[in-house]
């Protein structure tokens, strides 16, 4: 069972731009009035909406979604390594390179907290982290401010968007400096597939292979900080007169039969849905990465799929299949 290798063409530019603690900081925004939208147009134009098509990922333009492997992952790209023997128990276009999405935040998340910033020093959103590309939502208005810590806590557990790119903007040298930080720090941990050019993912210009992705859960996994609010399964935060709770966007945190001790999801269109993890499953710390899976709970039912057939596997010393280890990687 090895591994298939599938080269994509660079990607058009895209975007330009726990604990139980709550924080008290105030909002100062003004927000129009809505435009108002009558019933008849919504009526007449509903199906019109539902039937357009969702836009294909890199993976199914590639011919990814065509491929598959003898556990019948949903993902097109699939890499499952035992982290402290560094061997491939399971590989599928490990090599491909595609848009990552959100699993991006991992990296901001590493040079936030290797950059030893003043976790407590207030971070005010600006009109510049309002996403322009995707028009995604986002809670945090304009003027929302809140510490570092707790931004960076919104970003790598419920994937917020404009925390992460108000992260990378109030970096020191500004957001320039932050996406070479994050270049820099991928090509030292040897992840030479692999280009930033924002810290959301929102970009589908943000690349990388699982084969790089693995070798970054596995840097992430040895940081406290980044195991603790990756991980964490909820977050409330005092904005104001507002309570706002957000919740973890992998559901397996809080899954008593998984020992996840880092994670991050994604999705953009471009990027399909895509999870990474470092868990503990039959004895072995593992480092799971599926990426390109069509369906929103597909990602979640191919990292059980995993889990069961490595159960499986110390109970009979051989894959489903008979296989043993594939081969194994540096790094």
């Amino acid at each position: 069972m090895g591994a298939l290798i599938v080269g994509l063409l660079p990607a058009a530019p895209a975007f330009a731009a726990g604990h139980k603690q709550v924080a008290k900081r105030h909002t100062h925004s003004s927000v129009g009035k809505p435009t108002r939208v009558s019933r008849t147009f919504l009526a007449k134009h509903r199906s019109v909406i539902r039937s357009a098509p969702p836009k294909p990922s890199f993976g199914e333009l590639a011919g990814l979604h065509g491929l598959s492997d003898p556990l019948d992952l949903k993902s097109s790209v699939a890499l499952v390594v035992d982290q402290d023997t560094r061997e491939v128990l399971f590989s599928k276009n490990d090599s491909a390179v595609l848009p990552i999405a959100s699993l991006t935040k991992l990296m901001t998340g590493t040079i936030i907290s290797e950059a030893k910033l003043a976790m407590d020093e207030p971070i005010t959103i600006t009109e510049e982290d309002i996403d322009t590309e995707k028009h995604s939502s986002s809670r945090l208005k304009p003027g929302t401010t809140l510490p570092r810590s707790e931004m960076l806590h919104l970003a790598l557990m419920s994937s917020e968007n404009r925390a992460a790119h108000a992260l990378g903007r109030t970096y020191p040298g500004g957001m320039n400096a932050f996406v070479e930080a994050m270049n820099a720090k991928a090509r030292l941990l040897g992840m030479m597939d692999t280009r930033y050019v924002e810290p959301t993912g929102l970009s589908s210009r943000n690349q990388s292979s699982a084969q790089d992705l693995a070798k970054l859960v596995s840097a992430a996994s040895r940081d406290p900080l980044l195991r603790e609010l990756t991980t964490s399964p909820g977050y409330e935060v005092e904005v104001g007169n507002r309570l706002l709770k957000y919740n973890n966007t992998n559901r397996l945190v809080k899954n008593p039969e998984w020992d996840i001790g880092v994670q991050k999801t994604g999705f953009i269109n471009e990027a399909g849905q895509c999870l990474v993890m470092q868990a503990k499953i039959a004895g072995r710390k593992l480092i799971m990465v599926f990426l390109d899976s069509a369906g929103k709970l597909s990602r979640i039912g191919d990292a059980e799929r995993v889990r069961k057939w490595v159960e499986n596997l110390r109970e009979t010393g051989t894959t489903p299949q008979g296989n043993t280890v594939i081969r194994q990687v540096n790094g």
